[in-house]
């Protein structure tokens, strides 16, 4: 699906997502990763869901946003608890859903100003 955002800001936009694939600010990611509305962090290494672990979500801490969107790909899943323990002491949200919705909400967080993080693992 492709879309469009009136406002970005000049923050990092998704402009599409299909099946293995993200468009971002024109550049097409066909692997796990990370997206902040300064940054794209491209070798976020697990490559499905069943690989998430607690490194991975102190590193999404580490990043300080107020909200982290977890993509799942496909099928909506969720962490253990355990795993985001370093996102709950500091503070940080966390919201999981399938990665199609996981951009779109990204999108309209980034537009609105927020500090959102989306890891996103593709569909």
């Amino acid at each position: 699906m492709k879309f469009t955002l009136d406002d970005t800001g000049g923050g990092n936009v998704i402009q599409g997502y299909a099946e293995g694939q993200v468009t971002i600010n024109g550049v097409i990611y066909q692997h796990s990763l990370i997206l902040t509305p300064g940054r794209v962090i491209e070798d976020w290494q697990p490559d499905d869901f069943s690989e998430l672990g607690v490194a991975d979500f102190t590193l999404l801490a580490e990043l300080q946003p107020e909200i982290v969107i977890l993509g799942t790909g496909a099928v909506h899943r969720f962490p253990h608890p355990s795993l985001s323990q370093p996102l709950m002491q500091q503070r940080i949200g966390l919201e999981t859903m399938q990665t199609a919705a996981a951009c779109r909400t990204y999108n309209i967080l980034m537009g609105e100003g927020r500090n959102v993080a989306a890891a996103l693992f593709m569909i």
